[in-house]
């Protein structure tokens, strides 16, 4: 956790665990992660979202999930956590949507802990770079060493990349992102991963 909070922010990447409150929000997240779910499940994503992740520096998880979910999950947790403003994010909605009806709460990760912007603009978002998907790559290592996944997915390419990268001899699930018209096919997926 204190190596993440060391990464300075660029003008292209923004490092939201140089914020005590958001380092603390994870710390929470993984914590809880730990202890709520019988089977482990990681989801590995792509960076996070200025919507989302960047402001409540949990993966996956927009504000305004934290706020309205009625997923038990959060609602053990919620008052601990602490965020500047309230956002909806619309792939954070979508998983938080399929997850409502789980007992199992996957782990969210990203193939890139930090929030790749487009140069002059921070509410943006923009894919990581090769070689920041490399720095990446330790901080998935450290996670799947702690967290000891009985199943792991990818959440598109970049997700599926780093998992593969780490365990190629592994089996994993490839799924397809929830954004930019993926929600159908994410949800086939996570059904699959985690059925009810």
């Amino acid at each position: 956790m204190s190596r993440l909070r060391r990464v300075k922010n660029s003008d292209r990447v923004y490092n939201p665990y140089r914020k005590k409150d958001l380092l603390n929000n994870l710390r929470i997240y993984l914590n809880s992660i730990m202890d709520y779910s019988v089977e482990r499940v990681l989801l590995v994503g792509e960076a996070p979202g200025y919507k989302g992740c960047r402001i409540t520096g949990i993966p996956f998880t927009s504000s305004e999930q934290i706020i309205n979910s009625a997923h038990p999950f959060f609602l053990a947790i919620r008052s601990e956590l602490v965020f500047e403003k309230l956002e909806s994010e619309n792939s954070a909605t979508i998983v938080w949507d399929f997850l409502q009806s789980r007992e199992t709460v996957p782990l969210c990760w990203n193939s890139f802990p930090f929030h790749p912007f487009k140069a002059g603009d921070p509410n943006s978002n923009r894919a990581p770079s090769r070689e920041e998907l490399t720095i990446g790559l330790e901080y998935l290592q450290e996670l799947i060493t702690l967290f000891k996944p009985d199943r792991v997915a990818g959440i598109g390419r970049k997700g599926e990349g780093a998992i593969r990268t780490l365990s190629p001899e592994d089996d994993l699930f490839y799924i397809r992102h929830p954004s930019h018209g993926g929600k159908n096919d994410f949800i086939r997926g996570m059904e699959r991963l985690i059925p009810n």
